[in-house]
């Protein structure tokens, strides 16, 4: 079993049986969704998806596809089309390594700095005295990566 949900915790799901493919994709509509460069997507099928909390929202971004998302965060949840198979964003799962992608659709799209993202320097943002303290006193609001009795804990 799976199971995944939105940042503020208002959608939770469970998947049970397998996985599918898992992909990202690069086209327009999955960067503006996701806000970011890709959409990265798992497939499974339908009657193996339950929505344990709440329900998401959706969006026809096309003609053929609707998009969940959590209609209180925002968080991209889904991915919808005809057929018994529906695609679930692969960082909504609670632990997304269980879905390493395989596939890459919509070359066409991808930008091309993400070919050098490895090359990118990188900052520790907890280093120094100024960054310690910032992170100290954060305070998540996020729901955690498990599923709750309720959410927010009371």
């Amino acid at each position: 079993m799976f199971s995944g949900g939105c940042q503020c915790g208002a959608v939770r799901f469970t998947v049970v049986g397998k996985l599918g493919r898992a992909s990202i994709c690069h086209c327009r509509m999955c960067q503006k969704a996701f806000g970011g460069p890709f959409g990265a997507l798992v497939s499974a099928r339908i009657a193996e998806v339950t929505w344990t909390r709440g329900d998401p929202r959706r969006f026809a971004s096309s003609n053929k596809v609707q998009r969940g998302f959590c209609g209180d965060c925002g968080t991209p949840l889904t991915f919808e089309y005809a057929g018994d198979w529906i695609d679930l964003s692969i960082f909504a799962l609670d632990d997304p390594g269980v879905a390493p992608p395989s596939l890459q659709l919509s070359p066409e799209a991808r930008q091309g700095w993400i070919d050098h993202v490895g090359e990118i320097p990188v900052r520790d943002l907890s280093e120094g005295q100024a960054g310690a303290a910032h992170y100290a006193g954060i305070v998540s609001n996020q729901h955690p990566d498990h599923d709750t009795e309720t959410w927010p804990e009371r």
